[in-house]
């Protein structure tokens, strides 16, 4: 990855307010591992020369290495010159520093999404959701939880229906439903998606019968990856 001058970052990035845990139980109980690594939600800030990653509700931080090469460090950059709070989903190997006080490492290996935004960390839905996608022109949302797959669509009443679920090659996801005698199918597939302040790492595609809607998307608090 192309590094970004220390001193380019720490201009453009202002120091911002911590978010929350993804599993919250014990205030500053480690994270639960997943294949050694962790899944987090969280703040980026720069610092000392540093990007440092800070869990919500917690007074801990970790300096982030993007051992995955996500690009984490030009994300960031970014999206910080809209002047707000950077919101982040993480993915890695936190280690603690034994000295209090002291950051601890993040050895970064997946991004699920950077977000511009300052209030998401107080999202009660995204802990319950499976996936979220969006897109524009027209505008349309659609959420994915375990009672169902809701959609909404610019001009169109809400439309909620069951799904099934089926992996796709490559890594990517297929939700689909025949609710209703109409066809229905979201796929989401690993790709690096912008939408205004937000960067997140699958591609979307709505089909309803024979409207194909597409934009970005984004796994929930529900899904471990």
């Amino acid at each position: 990855m192309t590094l970004v001058r220390p001193l380019l970052l720490a201009a453009v990035l202002p120091l911002f307010g911590g978010c929350q845990w993804l599993d919250v139980s014990h205030g500053d109980a480690a994270p639960q591992a997943l294949s050694g690594q962790s899944r987090m939600q969280g703040s980026l800030t720069a610092e000392g020369g540093h990007l440092l990653f800070t869990p919500c509700e917690s007074p801990r931080t970790f300096i982030v290495t993007d051992a995955g090469g996500t690009g984490v460090l030009q994300e960031a950059t970014t999206l910080a010159s809209l002047g707000k709070p950077l919101y982040a989903d993480v993915r890695g190997r936190f280690d603690g520093n034994s000295v209090e006080g002291q950051p601890g490492q993040l050895a970064l290996q997946g991004l699920n999404r950077v977000e511009s935004a300052s209030q998401e960390c107080q999202n009660k839905n995204y802990k319950l959701m499976q996936f979220y996608a969006d897109g524009h022109g027209p505008n349309w949302v659609a959420r994915a939880n375990a009672q169902g797959l809701l959609i909404e669509r610019e001009g169109q009443p809400p439309l909620a229906v069951p799904y099934v679920e089926e992996q796709a090659p490559g890594g990517g996801v297929s939700l689909a439903s025949d609710a209703n005698h109409q066809h229905i199918q979201l796929w989401l597939a690993p790709q690096r998606c912008e939408s205004g302040p937000r960067v997140s790492f699958l591609s979307a595609e709505l089909r309803i019968g024979d409207q194909v809607l597409r934009g970005c998307g984004y796994p929930g608090g529900a899904r471990e990856q």
